[in-house]
């Protein structure tokens, strides 16, 4: 197959199975090697977590940019446009070079299929073979990689990281990676390498030793947040490790954590970088959806928190502000149906005003999807638009409006206020 559009690459990679018969990296294993493994040619940073995954590979990808490194990115899900999910020096991968990396992946998909007709690879490994192709042959210093769930397992589990990152553990995708936090912690661990120091965040205590156990068996280096780097919070976000202190602009507890965690990870690069230039760095990069900030009177935040650990992390922060401005929480929540729906719903506060809504997706949740006790508890709106702009007009200036639930949604306000604003956030 040759491929000569952009889209038709990627409506072929949402058209390949998600997933093989057996969850072992030898289909991707030996596609790199046809292509001389460049994953191997490009040193990179690896980065998991329950939470924050995303947040810290862009505040790492801007640092390392900053320090003058050319820097791959490859991180998901995109909220614009699915470019996003392989960047280099901040901008997305162009449509050209899409199509010619996807057309040299498929010239090696031949080969192996004259030996073995049934050979694939499954959606989120083929974008993981582009990534790696692409950031090879633009030469990168650096490429930093998100996990995509879990660690050991994953399809990113290919490389030998300088650094690898364990932000968060929660419960995420237990049918997949769990069903206990313990098990949840022990795939994380899966990016450690032999020899290769280890960050960690906010892990919880009952499972940290799990963490340290790997890290001790590989002879990691471990730095841990609250011991060998701090984090805090008051008219500023101020990190500190033993040699330096850098306060930055404001912004919620948990992404501070991740600003911290991608400093202590830049600091072991040995790359070069002043702590004006750090602050420089840190408080330029945009995170799309993320604790996304679109207006301020009223507050209107969009954050793609799907699990319980990032929805109770947004709700602190929401009611934190809402005691601030003595206004009313609003929520616009749009969920797949695999996700812990009915636990999620449990953290809501009983003044928050919640609202249901869907998109045109097939994962998504529509009304009969969620518990009755939800169905009867909450108004539910089948169009996403309306319900926005209805809440967005709800809401007097002292109040504060999230969206959240999943990145579908975010992506598609963004999208829609990009549009009305002719301008990209």
């Amino acid at each position: 197959m040759t491929f000569t559009k952009a889209q038709d690459v990627i409506n072929y990679l949402y058209s390949l199975p998600k997933l093989h018969e057996k969850a072992d990296l030898s289909y991707i294993k030996k596609v790199l090697t046809f292509l001389d493994n460049p994953q191997d040619k490009v040193k990179t940073v690896h980065v998991t977590g329950t939470n924050g995954k995303g947040s810290t590979s862009y505040y790492l990808s801007s640092l390392l940019q900053k320090a003058g490194q050319k820097t791959g990115l490859f991180v998901s899900p995109y909220v614009f446009e699915f470019n996003e999910r392989i960047q280099l020096n901040g901008r997305n991968i162009s449509n050209q070079n899409l199509v010619e990396i996807a057309n040299q992946i498929e010239l090696i998909l031949a080969k192996i299929r004259r030996e073995n007709p049934a050979f694939s690879l499954v959606t989120f490994e083929y974008e993981v073979v582009m990534a790696f192709l692409y950031f090879a042959r633009e030469k990168c210093d650096y490429a930093v990689i998100e996990v995509g769930i879990g660690g050991e397992h994953d399809k990113t589990n290919v490389i030998i990281p300088e650094v690898s990152v364990i932000t968060t553990v929660g419960l995420d995708h237990e049918k997949i990676i769990g069903p206990t936090l313990q098990d949840i912690a022990r795939e994380k661990s899966g990016v450690i390498k032999k020899n290769r120091p280890v960050i960690i965040g906010n892990v919880p205590k009952e499972v940290l030793p799990i963490i340290q156990q790997k890290a001790q068996k590989e002879h990691a280096t471990i730095k841990l947040l609250g011991k060998d780097f701090k984090i805090s919070l008051q008219e500023n976000l101020t990190y500190q490790d033993q040699n330096k202190k850098i306060s930055f602009l404001t912004r919620p507890l948990v992404e501070g954590y991740d600003v911290g965690i991608a400093i202590s990870a830049v600091s072991l690069l040995g790359v070069k970088l002043s702590a004006a230039e750090i602050k420089e760095a840190i408080n330029q990069t945009k995170i799309p959806g993320r604790y996304q900030v679109l207006q301020n009177n009223p507050l209107i935040v969009l954050d793609g928190a799907h699990n319980i650990q990032a929805v109770q992390n947004l709700l602190n922060y929401a009611h934190c502000e809402q005691k601030r401005r003595q206004g009313q929480v609003r929520i616009l929540i749009m969920m797949m149906k695999d996700k812990d729906i009915a636990q999620v719903f449990d953290l809501f506060h009983a003044t928050d005003e919640v609202y249901l809504t869907t998109i045109d997706y097939p994962r998504a949740a529509k009304k009969k999807d969620f518990p009755q006790w939800i169905q009867e508890k909450y108004q539910y709106m089948s169009d996403w638009q309306a319900a926005y702009q209805n809440l967005k007009q709800k809401s007097q200036t002292n109040d504060i409006l999230l969206v959240t639930g999943s990145f579908y949604l975010v992506g598609n306000i963004l999208q829609m206020e990009t549009k009305n604003a002719g301008s990209r956030y």
